[in-house]
């Protein structure tokens, strides 16, 4: 039992972390203030609260997430026998899974409740009644498929009063019989007895067991207790004084023997408590064992003093002293010389940290810029200089100052030397022709001089020297034989006297005949001139002809003529001996060409005559032959025409063309292929025709058009028609014609006439009935299709009389109902002689006649009825045909008495509208009988006639109008109605028009609209946004304030507007804003654009040589980074014996790097990457492997060096900076970001330039490369920018942030007439840069 007395103790728990190849796990325990008089507790007075996260995948789809508390479960502290209860509501998408299990691994109790309150949507355990054993840390786990969210918190049962059972109490009916003593003689005995039981039953025992003497035993059972307690706390080690330098890390230890382990200990510096947790890692306490230990880290001299321990009751001490030292420089700094574009590197250390330092160039101080490049390690003492991309005008004195002591080195630039991209090629011209000797360097600040076999060569005629950018050329007009020769191009530059030469040798050849102008082959007609000709380029060279290879001596009637340098073979008359292939040769040229007869088509002149007079005539299904013969050389493309259309060949169509004819065969003739046919005969010297006629004999057309009738009688038709409109091929001898009655299936052949004539009368028809006629044409290849007429009747027809009117209703009593009708408009061609009156019961689907005899006139009253029955009514008009259609029925009505129509509907009025709608609400009539239903009508603005809204009466008091024209103006007007009939109209006041209340535009945040996006070139912008507002607004899309017009696709609809550009370009980037405009009012909303790519990878890549045990590489620019200034290169190697790709170097602007620290013995593998805003491009390895050559042992007999461990040492970098925080007055702000570095790095954090690492104001944490910076309940004044320093021995880097703190909620996007932004937290590039297919997260 541990009692705490008049004072208030703060229970703090120091950060614990496991770490393993696969996860990395960070305990924040949270702070627990304990209060009171007295506490009892049986195992810990301390509480446990912690959350975390075991992710499944990095890549989490748009619209799910990872499982999240809404309502966490809270550490529970009760006495035995009440009840705990913990609660938990999560979120998440999928839906998570929730299960709860205890921390030790033993099973909840079976008494245990575990239950999902649906009202409070809350996931519930419920254990009762609690006992010690339920003592531990409880879990709740919320998984899905992306994550286990694991919330751990603690229950702690402890010793307490028992509880009255006044239940029990009130059956008792008298006081319970007193106990026996029981005696116990020794008092030792006694003591044990009372150890074991609670205080407050100290008294009660001791009367039990006869003991009167509490007091004493009360006394000298608290000294037995205490003298157990200090035996319980043993010292085997106590603490030790040390003295140390500043800037080192010192350690406190001691061995202790405990034998209660939850004993509380604290360590104290002077008299304050040291507040470990948030010490930012200055203090860590450790246990090893017995070993308990203090670690103090940076020891600077305001850590020294006194440091104890206090453990239960006892307290143990030690000196910490600490000892300074003047300030030195280790090292010179010495002179360095490096080639111009390289980096140089000065680096000096210091004996201890100084914070006036600094570097200076000719005595200018230098800032760090991207030309210099200033760091420090993360001891403070050593400081480096970089100068990236060295130029001439960076030579020059650089000095560093710290304090008082200064030292000064000197950097040399050398200039790159000049090299040939492309040196003079050998050269081989013809004598007296241009000759041309270039080259490329690798600069254009450069001296050029042309030497020919040494002497130096003048500008002139014979040679022109041009130089333009980085390329040069020698040119030699007239080239003769003695300028033959070497020919040499020096180049020099300013600071080097080196001379840097190219060189190539021109030969001259002598010339020779060449052919100025050659033959070309020759077509011509039978007996036409022709000839073959050439031109050389000397006229003094003399040729042979040859035919078909052999040389011509006499060939007759050829003629062989030269003139000068022309050369021509004459034909006076062509005929076919003359065919073949001809070359001319002389020396050093050569020309060939044919000669071909060429003679046009040709077809008889007889041969058209007959085809013309005499046509071709097949019948229906047989094929047609059509030959026409022809000559021609050489053979013409043949094309038959139909009636002006080519023909192709098809099933039924094929064409032949032979030496001498040509053939068109159409097989299964039909009398569609009649017409006019013609031969197209085609070569390239001319053309021939023919034309003739094909004629294919059918059976005929039916006749033409509609019949019409000129008679139409009771004893007479006569009717007339047109020919057919093709005869098929032969005259028409006659016309038959048929009939047949209406009704009928078969024809009767009534007579027929000559096929001249065109009409036909006949007599054989009766009075009235209906009949239809037919034709058919014949010719002597058959009978054509009938032409069918209409059916036509013989005089007038008579029908039965057609429908009469609905019955109306106009007298109703008990046992008669009066209806009246009107006649039918159709009395079916005799008049109507009556009508027949039917009724039926209402349901029932039999009508009886109310009367005999067809009644006479349109009124007519129906007795016998049964009161409150209701019923329908119909009425049959008849003539002498008889009866004809029943009308309509009648609207049911109940045989009963008269009633009193309705009044005047009360309170018409709108409750609501939309685009397409208008609701309406209205109260019953006061007056009359009360109504069955109300008939609502209207009327739109621009019209005066008035229509019912429903087809039946509404039986409600409102109703909605829909399918209405949006802003159309509406009038409203109500009538009720019921049996005995409607009331009045009453009338809308004013006309409402079709459209929802007025508002301004707003945008729809549920869309997602984004306010910043990144966009690859080459891929689509698409920008949705979703708004509202009425009237429906206007969009006007702006990029840069412009309106845009271009290559975008822009859609609009009432709610919704997008902004779709296919393919972007770089140019595209910019701020494009979506501006609402109606009449109430308008929004607008801005995105910005940023269009990029990938980067092209480098290329050519060289490795060689040029400090021992370095390698250095060179490769040709990509073409990115010559354009982009932010990009650059990255450097990797790789150990040929491991696939781990490791960083030499990044951020290298240059085409140049030399790798050092490479071992000696081992093979390497290099990479170079261009790396930009977007990303990194493919990588450029090198082909082989470059291996590092071990040093030559000089001394067989020294000893072997000792085995030197590799230094894993790096300069601190940061894996995830920080990012930008927005948070409300009074909440609070963490801000987190992730490092590496070895050694382990300190860090130092700034709000701008002031140093709030030790400010109690900030809460700090620094675990596992992971640092947080939580600043509690934020002020306006806490805004501004933040930034962690994380140094060590070999370097330091830097993170910034800012921090904005408004007073009030900002404004959402959909704020009128304000842009809108967003701040965005993310902790995706945290777990990517760690590589970690699961990581667990614990969160303070």
């Amino acid at each position: 039992m541990t009692t705490i007395h008049h004072q208030q103790m703060l229970q703090e728990h120091v950060s614990m972390e496991f770490s393993s190849s696969t996860t990395h796990i960070q305990t924040f325990s949270q702070t627990t203030k304990i209060v009171g008089e007295e506490v009892m507790t049986r195992k810990s007075s301390s509480t446990v609260e912690f959350f975390s996260l075991v992710t499944r995948s990095s890549n989490i789809p748009a619209g799910e997430s990872v499982p999240e508390f809404v309502e966490k479960p809270h550490p529970i502290t009760l006495p035995e026998g009440d009840k705990a209860e913990f609660r938990a509501r999560v979120q998440g998408n999928p839906k998570p899974n929730v299960s709860w299990k205890r921390e030790s691994g033993i099973p909840i109790k079976e008494s245990a409740k575990i239950f999902y309150d649906s009202i409070n949507k809350e996931h519930v355990l419920k254990l009762e009644p609690l006992t010690s054993d339920d003592s531990d840390n409880y879990k709740c786990i919320a998984s899905n498929d992306h994550a286990d969210a694991i919330y751990t918190v603690s229950l702690l049962v402890t010793e307490g009063q028992e509880k009255l059972d006044f239940k029990k109490m009130l059956k008792k009916r008298a006081p319970p019989p007193p106990k026996k003593k029981q005696k116990v003689t020794d008092e030792k005995e006694m003591l044990e007895i009372l150890s074991k039981v609670p205080k407050k039953d100290f008294e009660k025992v001791c009367m039990e067991y006869g003991f009167t003497d509490f007091r004493g035993l009360l006394k000298k059972l608290k000294g037995m207790k205490k003298k157990a307690e200090v035996e319980a706390i043993r010292i085997l080690k106590p603490l030790e004084d040390i003295e140390t330098k500043i800037d080192t890390t010192v350690t406190f230890e001691c061995i202790l023997e405990l034998k209660d382990p939850n004993v509380k200990m604290i360590w104290i510096k002077d008299t304050e408590p040291l507040r470990i947790q948030y010490s930012l890692g200055k203090y860590d306490v450790k246990q090893m064992g017995t070993k308990y230990m203090l670690v103090i880290t940076n020891v600077n001299m305001s850590d020294a003093g006194v440091y104890s321990l206090s453990v239960g009751d006892k307290r143990m001490s030690a000196q910490l002293t600490v000892l300074d030292e003047p300030l030195k420089i280790l090292g010179d700094l010495k002179p360095l010389k490096v080639t111009e574009r390289q980096t140089a590197l000065f680096e000096v250390r210091l004996s201890k940290k100084e914070p006036n330092f600094v570097w200076k160039f000719n005595g200018k101080e230098l800032k760090r810029d991207d030309k210099y490049e200033i760091s420090v390690s993360e001891d403070g003492l050593t400081h480096t200089l970089k100068i990236k991309d060295a130029r001439l005008s960076d030579s020059g004195e650089f000095s560093v100052q710290a304090g008082n002591l200064v030292q000064k080195a000197q950097l040399t630039i050398d200039r790159i030397p000049i090299k040939f991209v492309s040196t003079l090629k050998n050269a081989r011209v013809k004598e007296k022709s241009r000759a041309c000797l270039e080259c490329e360097l690798n600069s254009k600040d450069v001296t050029l001089r042309w030497k020919k076999d040494g002497q130096l060569l003048a500008h002139g005629s014979k040679y022109s020297m041009n130089h333009e950018g980085k390329r040069a050329e020698l040119i030699i007009e007239d080239a003769q034989l003695s300028d033959g020769g070497e020919y040499t191009v020096v180049a020099m530059q300013n600071g080097d006297p080196t001379e840097y030469c190219s060189t190539a040798t021109l030969t001259v050849e002598e010339r020779l005949a060449t052919v100025k102008s050659g033959m070309s082959d020759v077509h011509a007609a039978t007996g036409s001139p022709a000839e073959l000709c050439v031109v050389l380029n000397d006229e003094k060279v003399e040729g042979v002809w040859l035919k078909d290879g052999k040389e011509i001596t006499d060939l007759p009637g050829v003629q062989i003529v030269k003139q000068g340098a022309v050369h021509k073979l004459i034909f006076p008359n062509m005929g076919p001996e003359y065919e073949g292939k001809y070359t001319f040769r002389a020396k050093g040229a050569e020309s060939e060409a044919s000669v071909f007869i060429a003679d046009p088509p040709a077809i008889d002149p007889s041969i058209l005559e007959a085809l013309a007079a005499h046509p071709v005539t097949v019948k229906v299904g047989h094929t047609a032959h059509i030959k026409v013969p022809f000559r021609a050389k050489p053979l013409p493309k043949v094309t038959w025409y139909k009636d002006g259309m080519e023909v192709t060949e098809e099933e039924r169509v094929s064409m032949e063309r032979g030496e001498d004819q040509a053939l068109l065969t159409i097989s299964n003739c039909v009398r569609e292929d009649s017409g006019l046919v013609l031969l197209k005969l085609k070569n390239d010297y001319g053309t021939a025709t023919a034309t003739l006629h094909l004629n294919v004999l059918d059976r005929p057309k039916p006749p033409q058009g509609r019949v019409e009738f000129l008679e139409l009688s009771g004893n007479c038709v006569h009717m007339k028609w047109k020919a057919p409109k093709d005869n098929g091929g032969r005259p028409v001898t006659q016309f038959i014609v048929e009939r047949r009655a209406v009704g009928k299936k078969s024809w009767i052949k009534i007579g027929e006439v000559d096929g001249k004539v065109t009409n036909f009368s006949t007599n054989k028809v009766e009075e009235g009935k209906a009949y239809q006629f037919r034709i058919l044409a014949v010719n002597s290849e058959g009978v054509s299709d009938p032409l069918e007429t209409d059916e036509v009747f013989a005089g007038n027809p008579i029908e039965p009389p057609g429908f009469a009117s609905q019955p109306q209703v106009t007298d109703v009593t008990k046992e008669t109902v009066t209806i009246t009708w009107n006649a039918p408009t159709q009395d079916g061609g005799a008049p109507v002689l009556g009508y027949i009156v039917e009724r039926r019961k209402k349901g029932s689907n039999l009508w009886v006649p109310v009367n005999k005899d067809p009644v006479q006139g349109t009124k007519y009253t129906v007795d016998g009825l049964l009161e409150d029955t209701e019923y329908e009514f119909r009425v049959i008009a008849v003539n002498k045909a008889g009866p004809g259609q029943p009308s309509m029925p009648s609207s049911s009505v109940v045989a009963k008495d008269p009633v009193k129509p309705p009044g005047l509907v009360q309170g018409l009025h709108v409750s609501d509208s939309s685009n397409s709608s208008i609701s309406l609400g209205w109260q019953e009539p006061i007056e009359g009988d009360p109504p069955s239903g109300y008939i609502l009508e209207m009327r739109a603005e621009d019209s005066k006639e008035w229509s019912k809204c429903t087809k039946i009466p509404i039986s409600g008091t409102c109703y909605t109008v829909g399918g209405l024209t949006e802003r159309q103006k509406y009038f409203f007007r109500i009538r009720a109605v019921n049996e005995a009939g409607v009331g009045e109209p009453v009338e809308l006041d004013e006309g409402v028009r079709a459209m929802p209340p007025p508002a301004a535009p707003k945008f729809d945040l549920s869309a997602r609209l984004k306010s910043h996006m990144v966009v690859r070139a080459g891929t689509a912008l698409c920008i949705h946004a979703a708004f509202s507002g009425s009237p429906p607004p206007d969009v006007i899309w702006k990029k840069d304030g412009i309106t845009t017009k271009g290559r975008e696709t822009i859609t609009k609809g009432k709610n919704h507007s997008q902004f779709l550009i296919n393919s972007t370009k770089r140019s595209d980037s910019g701020v494009y804003r979506i501006l609402l405009q109606n009449e109430f009012g308008e929004a607008h909303y801005d995105i910005h654009v940023h269009v990029t790519d990938f980067p092209r990878p480098p290329t050519n890549l060289q490795l060689f040589e040029e400090v021992p045990n370095t390698v250095t590489l060179t490769w040709n620019h990509s073409p990115d980074v010559q354009e982009d200034g932010d990009a650059h290169y990255v450097i990797m190697k790789r150990d040929a014996s491991s696939p781990t790709w490791f960083t030499a170097a990044e951020r290298v602007f240059s085409n140049k790097y030399t790798v050092t620290g490479l071992l000696p013995g081992r093979k390497y593998y290099f990479r170079v990457v261009a790396r930009n805003e977007i990303g990194d491009s493919d990588p450029l390895d090198s082909k082989d492997t470059w291996l590092v050559n071990k040093d030559h042992i000089e001394n067989l007999d020294t000893k072997l060096k000792p085995y030197q461990q590799k230094d894993w040492r790096h300069a601190p970098r940061f894996l995830t900076p920080l990012k930008p925080h927005m948070v409300l007055q009074g909440q609070d702000c963490t801000m987190t970001c992730a490092f590496l570095g070895n050694p382990r790095p300190t860090v130092t954090l700034y709000k701008g330039d002031v140093n709030i690492t030790a400010n109690s104001k900030f809460w700090y944490n620094s675990t596992s490369g992971v640092c947080t910076l939580v600043i509690p309940t934020c002020t306006l004044k806490d805004s501004g920018e933040y930034s962690v320093l994380v140094e060590n021995e070999l370097g330091k880097d830097r993170s910034s942030c800012t921090l904005t703190v408004y007073g009030k909620a900002p404004k959402s996007p959909s704020c009128q007439g304000q842009g809108c932004q967003a701040v965005i937290s993310v902790w995706g590039p945290l777990i990517n840069s760690l590589h970690l297919a699961s990581t667990i997260f614990y969160l303070f």
